[in-house]
């Protein structure tokens, strides 16, 4: 599954890699189409396909949900900017402890995604409640404290193609530029440019709550649709990198 993952991303990214090799003797260029690429990797591609699956249907359902969409790109940015900083501030040296961790971050991906699949399909009822996944009858659904912690979470899971893009290709050019600590924020931008280019379409072209207009079973409906997907997705990305 890895390898279909990896050629698929590979195909889909090469012409913004090629792009991105002619750019880097622009840094700010340079970081944000390295960022389309890291979009486009096995990890990050799931991680977006998930986060257009869960923003898409919300939007879809009731209204925009920009407060959440742009919470999760701040989970992001704030995950992709405190590791640059780190580098930057305390050299390369401190790759290697993210190593160890990283592997580990990734296959917490599958779970979480599977009970974020769970909760919208009703199988999971938590007492606590970021009210993040379901349909709620209140009309502010937002939680920006969920989308945060998902975008933090979904950053952190690294795989080796991403872990190539961040350390190998963004790091020594932020090492190597004055204005290096806000490269890695222009990168995590670039991660996250198919979410905004799919929610700003549906804003667009009259999406923005077209099924509570048609009414709130088909609603549900989309919305369960959207929770098996979720699931199908964390158990594919499981058996990716659990076994």
């Amino acid at each position: 599954m890895y390898i279909f993952f990896s050629k698929l991303s590979s195909w889909l990214s090469q012409p913004f890699f090629n792009m991105a090799n002619t750019l880097e003797g622009f840094p700010i260029a340079f970081a944000f189409v390295l960022g389309i690429v890291g979009a486009l990797a096995p990890c990050q591609f799931v991680g977006n396909i998930s986060a257009i699956t869960l923003y898409g249907n919300r939007s879809l359902q009731r209204e925009i949900v920009w407060k959440d969409v742009f919470s999760f790109i701040f989970g992001k940015v704030v995950a992709f900017t405190l590791l640059g900083l780190l580098i930057w501030v305390l050299g390369r040296e401190i790759e290697g402890y993210f190593t160890i961790y990283f592997p580990w971050m990734r296959k917490l991906m599958g779970l979480i995604l599977i009970v974020v699949g769970s909760v919208m399909l009703g199988l999971i009822k938590p007492k606590w409640s970021f009210k993040l996944f379901n349909l709620t009858k209140n009309d502010k659904p937002e939680n920006p404290i969920g989308s945060f912690l998902l975008g933090l979470s979904f950053s952190l899971a690294f795989c080796p193609t991403m872990f190539v893009l961040y350390f190998v290709s963004l790091m020594p050019v932020v090492l190597s530029s004055t204005y290096g600590f806000i490269l890695p924020t222009l990168f995590a931008l670039g991660t996250v440019l198919p979410l905004l280019v799919t929610i700003f379409l549906i804003w667009y072209l009259g999406g923005s709550g077209v099924l509570m207009k048609k009414g709130r079973k088909l609603g549900l409906v989309i919305q369960r649709i959207a929770g098996v997907f979720m699931i199908l997705v964390g158990i594919l990305d499981s058996i990716t990198y659990w076994l």
